[in-house]
């Protein structure tokens, strides 16, 4: 059967997230509904308390929804068991994470690798891959230096070298330059930049505005619930190489 170039590589279903808290009923998400291409560039935008978090949790298989459907690739991932999500997270979605998440004893090669052990893959094939990766973020001359020997922009290279180390479906980033001065920061958005112009699909979730025009759409997240979807044309989207930094 053929594939269809044309189906989301995300669509979710009126999703809900509902936390009881006593007697009270808090709606962190309430009937969100949206669909992403593969190969788009999205940022999930909005004030803290509008959902973004819990949205990127749903998305990144790291919670279920109380209620509503979620489909990453072809597959109904709302519905799966923490082993099936486990193994979905590690096939389908690369992280990248404010705090970088490296283990700080352990080199720049083998953090990348990670996923790999995981996944059961043989040290060579490990190897393999996390050097391609690592030369994909410009660190090849860094390979065996662990996370203190970087500086705070190499460490967020090393996190996106592991996020790509799978060639997952999506490259999901939560608040990817938060630690990061501000050319650092651009510097980070280029990379994803260049990762997107090579056919990554990005979802970054943010709250600074200037990030989010990186991006080629914006959902806006308030309350819950989306409060705007917009496709930004090209002249609207922030460029590393124009933005003054200070």
């Amino acid at each position: 059967m053929r594939e269809d170039a044309s189906a989301p590589l995300i669509r979710t279903d009126n999703l809900w997230k509902t936390y009881v808290m006593g007697s009270e009923e808090i709606h962190a998400l309430n009937s969100v509904s949206f669909e992403i291409r593969k190969g788009e560039y999205v940022a999930i935008m909005g004030p803290s308390g509008s959902g973004k978090s819990t949205l990127m949790n749903l998305i990144g298989c790291l919670d279920t929804p109380t209620q509503g459907d979620y489909y990453l690739n072809g597959k109904l991932v709302s519905e799966m068991h923490d082993d099936e999500l486990a193994q979905i997270r590690n096939q389908e979605i690369g992280f990248v994470f404010q705090t970088f998440n490296l283990l700080a004893r352990a080199t720049a090669l083998h953090n990348v690798e990670l996923p790999l052990i995981y996944a059961g893959a043989s040290a060579a094939k490990r190897r393999k891959q996390a050097l391609v990766a690592l030369e994909r973020v410009e660190l090849s001359d860094r390979v065996e230096h662990k996370p203190n020997e970087l500086s705070g922009g190499q460490r967020q290279r090393v996190a996106v070298a592991r996020a790509l180390v799978n060639s997952p479906s999506i490259i999901l980033a939560d608040e990817p330059t938060g630690n990061l001065d501000s050319r650092t920061g651009l510097e980070i958005m280029g990379l994803f930049q260049k990762l997107h112009d090579s056919g990554n699909t990005i979802v970054l979730v943010t709250h600074e505005a200037d990030i989010a025009r990186f991006a080629q759409r914006i959902i806006n997240l308030r309350d819950g619930q989306i409060e705007s979807d917009t496709h930004l044309a090209p002249e609207e989207r922030s460029s590393p190489t124009e933005m003054v930094v200070g």
